[in-house]
């Protein structure tokens, strides 16, 4: 695919809302390559073996088997996925990495953590910022599982406040080393791993400075216990500690004061990456709740064939099934930006770095959706299994433990909800996303006449489509008179910018869901996608209601008299279906094929 055609199909980060994507211009993981179906079903035959079998180990902290299946992660190639190939790593494409990262994290939040705090916070920030010397020494050794590496950026009191850690490091007299003293919590692999990416301050800077410090007892570096927590339980978790820990000047990462910028883009990484590391589980949940459902016998029939049943395991696998197919969208759009950047003349370091700073929006989108789907599926496992769900002898009441900490790490989805909508209004303010043209005409066509022309909607999709079309009218409309109310204080208004980033979340998953499953039935054929086609219209009723509740809830939260009223009637307008699908058919016509199917059944 040349440069000008994809630069021509491509949409920036968040101008799905105001243009309009093709489904043949989307990715899907039914677009997976041969190869990528073969690193798929070796890292799934990795995992059976590894981890799913034993999973009771990891409930029980056995950190050791955590750190063996690391390293046997490691001799297989699965932590140097996305490494380039001159630094022993595999030199895969973002798809692939997400493919990995997916599939990989199914079986057990423990591991999964450790995974993703080694390949991501662990590795990647000295791939993408590392000078060529840093690189050489470092990378091999972490891409192969030789080394394992760890991060250290939040404090007991700098948090999601990320740039307000008290960590120092001071400029030794001669010059050649900086003494880092500081403390640092909720280190994940603190316990086994040989290298630390430290955040610390240098004099009174503003921004914090990052530095490579290897893990030396006897340089001043110091290991809390291990955490009690909820869940992740073989997942080493400690407070570390740094007395006068001696640093070459050698090992700064990036620039002085360039750690703030370094945290904020692996954090941009790490939430596409965490919404792909809840798509196994979220398979994995519904498999076992079909298995138990179909097996067990109550009023004379499998609890599977009863309706409130039905519903439960209709919503798990729509969700799954949407999560798939954003988390797939978005990890192709970052690919494609990372080629035209290459293409261009970037560096892979420039052109990564670039291409996933483009879609912050999404991967803030993701990181909450996703997040929020898998504790959901999780809990809707442990009740379709009663009380052998709240046993702690199957692996489901493990599963909702684990699924917690996901709303939390990575950003909480709290801030994650207000950076989406925050990063949109800055790139409307830079010209990169037209915001006000469709604002203002959303604006107009309140005070028009509305048209009560009856359209086509014979083709497949037609009313959702154009559904989704006034639902990011709502966006526009909430969105565009906030900012014309509060200007640049609209960040000082969270509860508004919560409602409606839930707008736009919603916008952007039910849109990907139906774009995948248009995509699919036009070459595979309507008939091959009957349950993919109910769950995308399940999922956009769904969104409609929210969107609806979270639209009123702005309107009359910052508007008055006669503009509350138009607004209200443009929301009643733009949330209005004409012909309302039939909710238990659709969710009937999905639960029957999972069952049929013994589980999740889309590849």
């Amino acid at each position: 695919m040349s440069t000008e055609t994809i630069n021509k199909e491509i949409l920036r980060g968040g101008q799905f809302l105001v243009k309009e994507t093709k489904a043949e211009d989307v990715f899907t993981p039914e677009d997976f390559t041969e190869e990528q179906k073969m690193m798929r079903d070796s890292t799934k035959e990795f995992v059976d073996r590894e981890l799913w079998a034993h999973w009771e180990r990891f409930e029980k902290k056995d950190y050791a088997y955590t750190e063996e299946c690391m390293r046997k992660a490691g001799e297989l190639g699965l932590l140097g996925v996305a490494v380039p190939e001159e630094y022993d790593g595999l030199g895969m494409g973002f798809v692939s990495t997400m493919l990995v990262c997916d599939y990989i994290s199914g079986a057990t939040g423990s591991f999964s953590t450790a995974f993703g705090a080694h390949t991501g916070i662990g590795t990647m920030p000295i791939t993408l910022y590392g000078n060529e010397e840093q690189k050489k020494k470092y990378v091999p050794k972490l891409a192969t599982g030789e080394w394992f590496g760890a991060y250290c950026l939040t404090e007991p009191g700098a948090g999601s406040d990320a740039n307000s850690g008290k960590t120092k490091a001071v400029l030794s007299e001669d010059g050649k080393h900086y003494l880092i003293s500081g403390q640092k919590m909720w280190i994940s692999n603190a316990g086994f791993c040989n290298l630390f990416i430290v955040f610390a301050r240098i004099e009174d800077d503003k921004n914090i400075t990052g530095f490579i410090v290897e893990n030396d007892p006897s340089n001043g570096i110091s290991l809390g216990d291990e955490e009690k927590k909820l869940g992740i339980h073989s997942s080493s978790t400690r407070q570390v500690f740094f007395e006068n820990t001696k640093v070459s000047v050698d090992n700064m990462l990036s620039e002085r004061g360039n750690g703030f910028k370094i945290a904020m883009n692996a954090l941009n990484v790490g939430r596409i990456k965490l919404a792909a590391a809840c798509l196994d589980a979220q398979r994995r949940v519904i498999n076992e709740a079909v298995t138990y459902a179909q097996e067990r016998i109550q009023f004379k029939t499998p609890i599977i064939n009863f309706g409130a049943i039905k519903a439960k395991i209709a919503e798990m696998a729509t969700n799954t099934y949407v999560d798939e197919a954003a988390s797939y969208r978005a990890a192709k759009n970052i690919e494609d930006r990372i080629a035209i950047r290459q293409s261009e003349g970037n560096s892979h370091q420039e052109a990564e770095l670039k291409g996933v700073e483009e879609y912050a929006i999404e991967c803030s989108i993701l990181k909450v959706a996703v997040s929020e789907d898998v504790q959901n599926t999780t809990d809707e496992g442990i009740q379709i299994l009663g009380g052998m769900g709240f046993s702690a002898d199957t692996p489901m009441e493990s599963a909702w433990r684990d699924a917690r900490i996901a709303r939390i790490y990575e950003g909480t989805n709290e801030i994650n909800r207000m950076l989406a909508v925050g990063m949109l209004v800055k790139k409307a303010m830079k010209g990169h996303v037209d915001l006000l043209g469709p604002a203002m005409k959303v604006a107009d066509e309140l005070t028009g006449i509305p048209s009560f022309d009856m359209p086509d909607y014979s083709e497949l999709f037609a009313e959702e489509k154009e559904l989704l079309g006034k639902l990011k009218k709502v966006f526009l409309m909430v969105a565009g008179a906030a900012v014309q109310k509060f200007g640049p204080k609209l960040e000082e208004n969270q509860q508004l910018l919560l409602a409606a980033a839930d707008i736009l979340i919603e916008i952007y998953m039910a849109e990907s869901a139906i774009l995948r499953t248009e995509k699919n039935a036009k070459r595979f054929g309507e008939a091959s996608q009957e349950t993919q086609i109910a769950m995308s219209q399940l999922y956009l009723y769904n969104a409609v209601d929210i969107i609806n509740q979270k639209g009123k809830e702005a309107i009359v939260s910052f508007a008055e008299g006669d503009e509350q009223r138009m607004m209200l009637m443009g929301l009643k307008r733009f949330t209005k279906y004409a012909n309302q699908p039939n909710v238990v058919a659709l969710r009937t016509t999905i639960a029957d094929k999972v069952a049929e199917e013994k589980g999740y059944f889309i590849a």
